[in-house]
């Protein structure tokens, strides 16, 4: 597929990978933790016909109540300086993560002022190791307090938004060049307001346009927000794109989840973070008829191709690009620097076609926490045993350091 040739990327360019609080952190109390305790048996009974049987014999703790409870997760909320030492250590110069709104904010109007300091600790971990951060305001837990009002879908929830968004900010701003206001908006709504399977499952086609306008409205406002307090700063989302191909009915159903959050939001934001995962078939009326030769763990097909036409697709709105999340699910490292090296061929494919690409953080740093699917996809470089918290570094984790530290991909 590619000569042998060595593919030099922009001066300047970032590498490093991600993750968010709640999958990393440990001991988090929000809607989700909650609902991971009232829902582990339910998950852990639908692993039974949910997942292959392949998957099955590969993850058998899948059907284990405690695999869907997030509990210590890996610790990261002490052990963040021992690990951000090994993304240095293997040449990232940016990290994203998330602050987690809960602990900041565990009661309405109550702001934890030793939270704040936490994560500024965090910021100053990363700054003293040569790590950009990427700072994630909003990555899908709520505090128990606002679930109880309703969530995203109080109509004051875009300002109870802000006005956490402005605490932080004013106290954190020296640290951060860049702000992610809320990660995968599309994804959230699609999985808790369509699908039904997240916090708070209430399936509402209604509902779910509802919560799209109400997280614009926050991101607008704390768009706003941020800028009034450091005009420098960079304001931005994480957005899940998906290439749909088929027939005719790949233009509505990617305007719906590719484009009208987006088209929202065109005016407030000064770059755009690319979440890219997902490849979708359509033949007729059905959805995924892909062919599934290369999958990951979670039996998602690998297409490395698609972030060529997503970012193609990007370009029209004129703003910087940054690949904020990439990835998948390998426990073996079988295929994961092959997976990155495919991507990254079509991400630099794009760069010389025009596309203002600046940036790839892998999905992600640390085997995490995967929300209603537990512990067993691993995505990490970096191979958590659950058990005893030891990390070990994984060898795709070194072949992705050589990119990173060259600033190059050798095919």
């Amino acid at each position: 597929m590619f000569n042998k040739k060595v593919l030099k990327f922009p001066n300047g360019f970032l590498w490093g990978t991600g993750a968010s609080a709640h999958q990393v952190e440990g001991g988090n109390f929000n809607n989700w933790s909650e609902w991971e305790k009232r829902n582990a048996e339910k998950l852990a009974k639908k692993a039974k016909t949910y997942w292959q049987p392949w998957q099955i014999k590969q993850f058998p703790e899948m059907l284990q109540s405690k695999n869907y409870i997030s509990g210590r997760a890996c610790d990261h909320y002490h052990r963040f300086k021992e690990d951000f030492d090994i993304a240095k250590s293997l040449g990232h110069n940016a990290h994203r993560f998330s602050i987690e709104w809960s602990r900041i904010e565990p009661k309405e109007g109550k702001i934890n002022q030793g939270e704040i300091e936490h994560y500024r600790q965090v910021l100053i971990a990363l700054r003293d190791r040569g790590l950009e951060p990427f700072v994630t305001l909003y990555h899908w837990p709520l505090p128990i307090w606002l679930s109880q009002k309703g969530g995203w879908l109080n109509p004051k929830a875009p300002y109870y938004f802000d006005r956490y968004v402005k605490i932080i900010s004013e106290n954190l701003f020296d640290y951060v060049n860049f702000w992610i206001t809320i990660n995968e908006p599309n994804q959230f709504t699609l999985n808790s307001y369509l699908r039904g399977i997240w916090p708070p499952q209430k399936k509402n086609v209604f509902k779910y346009f509802e919560i799209l306008n109400n997280l614009a409205e926050a991101h607008q406002l704390a768009y706003k927000s941020l800028h009034l307090i450091d005009l420098k700063c960079e304001v931005g989302i994480a957005k899940n794109q998906t290439f749909f191909e088929g027939n005719f009915m790949k233009y509505p159903v990617s305007y719906i989840h590719n484009k009208y959050f987006l088209n929202k939001i065109k005016n407030q934001q000064d770059f755009i973070g690319l979440n890219y995962y997902f490849h979708n078939r359509i033949k007729r009326f059905m959805f995924n008829h892909n062919d599934d030769k290369n999958c990951s763990d979670l039996g998602w097909e690998i297409y490395p191709e698609g972030i060529y036409y997503i970012l193609k697709d990007l370009k029209k709105y004129n703003k910087p690009i940054y690949i904020t999340e990439n990835g998948l699910a390998d426990v073996n490292d079988q295929k994961r620097i092959k997976f990155i090296k495919d991507h990254l061929y079509w991400v630099h494919k794009a760069i010389q076609d025009g596309v203002d690409v600046k940036g790839y953080l892998y999905w992600s740093l640390l085997d995490n926490f995967e929300w209603d699917k537990g512990f067993e996809p691993r995505f990490g470089l970096i191979e958590v045993n659950y058990k005893t918290l030891e990390r070990k570094i994984r060898p795709s984790a070194y072949e992705y350091a050589k990119i990173c530290k060259n600033n190059e991909l050798n095919l």
